[in-house]
């Protein structure tokens, strides 16, 4: 029988949140098409083969196990690529679980809009414990969380909207025409902040391929505790800063007034402003607001630290244990 979904996950030392996504998965509705689920181990060092070839044995056919020595998530999902059978390939996480219906909305939107090469969906929160009053939508991006709302819309080089990867989708035909994820780009082990989806989606925009945001094709994803943390957010983004450096992403680095030490001339501008909002913030008690600030300051210190590196010529230190 023809499978008509593959769905890839792949997962690093994860496996206490990988079961709850493996039996998701599984336990889709009986009127899902012919799917398959594969399963990439990205060289993990905890129980996930051994969970992985239990869950295998109870569901011959339908659950493959692969390993994928080289570290890092683009590694990872390329294997799950090459080893995929059905037209449609997609990506979930191995912290998040889908919604019954998940493969068939997929399947459904794909038959539905010949158009289109891509598509994603809802990543609504799962809290383990409550967040705290200052993490409101503004900071969901370090989360992984993306609600556009209940319309859907096309997404392409005019409405540049991002999807993720714990939700998206494509055609076969996108990864044999425009090349599978890029590594240059990706999260390896518990990096953060890192932009293998965002890469993607550049591509496709330049290539004039449209996707579809869909509100019936949803996931959640459970919050981890140390998400919800100050600290976390100011590390995710300074690495957001340093992967877009490596992007180039000629949109945001387009500039009418030349670049300094590597970084476009705009971006110190933005940061004079960003500064002295985070100072007004500061001083007239409005913490929130402050931190706002203060993760766009950290962006920048990312994004032009690994600039200024480049331009000098300096080579970036390795972080201390």
């Amino acid at each position: 029988m023809q499978t008509d979904v593959s769905v890839v996950l792949s997962t690093y030392n994860r496996s206490s949140l990988l079961a709850p996504a493996l039996q998701a998965l599984l336990a889709q509705s009986t009127a899902a098409p012919n799917y398959e689920v594969l399963v990439v181990n990205n060289n993990s060092s905890d129980g996930t083969a051994e969970l992985v070839q239990s869950l295998v044995t109870c569901n011959p056919g339908k659950l493959r196990y692969l390993f994928e020595e080289k570290q890092g998530l683009s590694y990872g999902r390329n294997a799950g690529i090459a080893a995929a059978c059905a037209p449609i390939i997609a990506f979930t996480d191995d912290d998040v679980r889908v919604s019954p219906d998940w493969v068939t909305q997929i399947k459904l939107e794909f038959d539905a809009q010949p158009s289109i090469d891509f598509l994603g969906g809802k990543v609504l929160p799962r809290w383990v414990s409550p967040p705290a009053p200052w993490l409101t939508r503004e900071h969901w991006a370090p989360l992984a969380l993306l609600d556009y709302g209940d319309q859907s819309f096309y997404v392409d080089a005019a409405k540049r909207l991002c999807l993720i990867g714990a939700n998206f989708a494509f055609r076969r035909r996108v990864f044999d025409e425009l090349g599978m994820f890029k590594t240059d780009f990706q999260r390896v082990k518990d990096g953060i902040g890192s932009l293998e989806d965002h890469e993607m989606l550049l591509r496709l925009w330049h290539a004039n391929r449209k996707g579809l945001y869909s509100p019936q094709i949803i996931v959640t994803a459970e919050i981890e505790p140390e998400r919800l943390q100050k600290s976390y957010h100011r590390r995710w983004h300074a690495g957001h800063g340093r992967f877009y450096a490596a992007l180039r992403d000629e949109e945001i680095e387009r500039s009418d007034i030349g670049r300094i030490c590597g970084v476009p001339a705009h971006f110190y501008r933005q940061a004079l402003r960003t500064g002295l909002g985070w100072i007004a913030s500061s001083l007239g008690n409005r913490p929130d607001e402050a931190f706002s600030h203060e993760l766009r300051l950290r962006y920048f210190v990312g994004f032009s630290g690994t600039r200024w590196r480049e331009f000098f010529g300096l080579k970036r230190q390795p972080r201390s244990q």
